[in-house]
């Protein structure tokens, strides 16, 4: 998984996985400065509420 790509992801659908947010967790420290901020910034999008925890449903048109 890609930290990038996941904050894109999030944004994009408004939603983030439990799964998701453990990973994020578990490779915190290994983190480069960016994708810190880029961990910040998620968190803060979920403190405001712009960002819900919950699962993404794939929908096949």
């Amino acid at each position: 998984m890609n930290l990038g790509l996941l904050f894109l992801q999030t944004v994009s659908s408004g939603v983030i996985t439990s799964d998701e947010m453990n990973w994020i967790a578990s490779h915190q420290r290994d983190f480069s400065r960016i994708e810190e901020a880029t961990a910040l910034k998620l968190g803060r999008l979920l403190d405001r509420g712009l960002i819900k925890l919950g699962c993404r449903i794939n929908v096949i048109k």
